[in-house]
C-alpha cells in the first residue's frame, strides 16, 4: 500500500472495529504489501485493509466461512462480530481471528505437504466460480507486454519471460490433467503456525488447476511428501511461477521488498532453467 495512504488505512480499520464494540487503541503493522495487515490491541483481531478499487475481499470472506466449516486448516474470521466487509473512507475492511505464533518452530515438509493435501481436499468439495490458473498467466503476460508498465524490463528480458509465460501455459493447458480449487499462493508467507497447527491465509488468489500449481509456491521438500504428484507437470508449473513472481516484480507500480533484486536473480534463474530444458 502507498505510505500516504497507510494512516488513513490504519485508522479505518480502528474505527470500525471500535463501531463494533471492540476496543482498538493502538495498531500494529503486521505486513504491508497491496494490503495492509494490523493487529488491532487490546481487542486482538487482525484487521486486513484494501483500497476499494483493488480487492475480492467479498469472495475471500464467503470463501473462508465455507472452508472453515468444512474443518480445511485456514484462518477464520473473528467470531466476535458478524462476518462481512466493512467500507470506509475507501477502503474495505476485513476482521479476522487473530493467531498468536509459535515461537521457534520449524515447519517440516511433511506437516506443510498433509495441511495443504486437507485443504484441497476440503476445495474439492466446494463449487465457487473462481478464475482459472491460465487466466493469472494472461495477467503476467499483459504486464510483460506493457512496456509503460514494466518500463526497466530490458528487452532481452522482456521476450525471455513473454515466452516463458506463453509455453508453459500453453503446455501445461493441453496436458488436460486433473483440476479442482486451489489456494493460488500458498507460499510459507500466506502459511501461518499455530497452536492449532498451520493456517492458510489470503484466499482472494484462489483459481482452478493442477494440485501442481499450488505446490509450485510451496517449497520444493513439501512435493515430496504430496500424493499423486507428476512430476513434469511440477517442474512446468515451478518454472510457470517463477516467470510470474518476477514479473510482479518489475511492475513499476510493485512494493514488494527488495522487489527488483529479487526480479534480476530470478530472471537468471529462469534463464538457467531455459538453457538447461529449454522450451516446448
Amino acid at each position: 500500500m502507498q505510505a500516504s495512504e497507510v494512516p488513513r488505512a490504519v485508522a479505518a480499520a480502528m474505527s470500525i472495529a471500535s463501531s463494533l464494540g471492540l476496543t482498538a487503541d493502538d495498531a500494529m503493522v503486521l505486513h504491508d504489501s497491496n494490503k495492509l495487515t494490523l493487529r488491532l490491541l487490546p481487542c486482538d483481531v487482525l484487521a486486513r485493509v484494501a483500497p476499494v478499487a483493488d480487492q475480492v475481499a467479498r469472495f475471500e470472506v464467503e470463501l473462508a466461512q465455507r472452508l472453515a466449516e468444512s474443518g480445511c486448516p485456514v484462518a477464520a474470521l473473528d467470531p466476535r462480530v458478524e462476518p462481512r466487509v466493512h467500507e470506509r473512507d475507501g477502503f474495505v475492511v476485513t476482521l479476522w481471528t487473530y493467531y498468536e505464533p509459535v515461537p521457534s518452530r520449524e515447519v517440516s515438509p511433511a506437516d506443510y505437504a498433509h495441511a495443504l493435501e486437507l485443504l484441497h481436499a476440503g476445495m474439492r468439495k466446494l463449487d465457487v466460480p473462481t478464475p482459472h490458473f491460465t487466466d493469472r498467466v494472461e495477467q503476467a503476460q499483459q504486464l510483460v507486454a506493457n512496456h509503460d508498465r514494466t518500463p526497466a524490463l530490458a528487452d532481452v528480458d522482456r521476450e525471455l519471460l513473454g515466452d516463458t509465460l506463453g509455453s508453459l501455459r500453453r503446455v501445461i493447458g493441453e496436458r488436460g490433467g486433473a483440476e479442482q480449487l486451489l489456494h493460488g499462493e500458498p507460499h510459507p508467507g500466506n502459511v501461518l503456525t499455530t497452536g492449532n497447527g498451520l493456517l492458510f491465509v489470503d484466499l482472494e488468489t484462489c483459481c482452478r488447476g493442477p494440485v501442481e500449481f499450488d505446490l509450485a509456491h510451496a517449497p520444493e521438500e513439501v512435493s515430496e511428501h504430496y500424493p499423486g504428484v507428476d512430476q513434469d507437470v511440477l517442474r512446468e508449473c515451478w518454472l510457470l511461477v517463477l516467470a510470474m513472481i518476477t514479473t510482479w516484480r518489475w511492475d513499476r507500480g510493485d512494493q514488494f521488498p527488495n522487489g527488483r533484486r529479487l526480479g534480476t536473480e530470478w530472471l537468471g534463474r529462469i534463464r538457467a532453467a531455459v538453457d538447461r530444458n529449454g522450451l516446448e
